[in-house]
């Protein structure tokens, strides 16, 4: 995992890198407002099958190339 700042992300220069900037420093800087409405009991009602990232990734670790 890289910590890349929404200001250096802006900054990569393909299309699209200052509107995902923009995305990533408005869920970094208004988290609660991003978070706060989305309850993951109702996705899990919705969706009983959706996993925990832990979970996801114990599924999937194989498929992640490390170098």
């Amino acid at each position: 995992y890289n910590d890349v700042p929404p200001e250096v992300y802006r900054g990569f220069g393909f299309p699209g890198a200052e509107d995902l900037g923009n995305m990533f420093q408005f869920k970094r800087d208004f988290q609660e407002v991003f978070c706060g409405p989305r309850n993951p009991s109702v996705a899990r009602a919705l969706n009983p099958s959706l996993q925990t990232f832990d979970g996801w990734l114990v599924q999937n670790k194989s498929r992640i190339p490390m170098e």
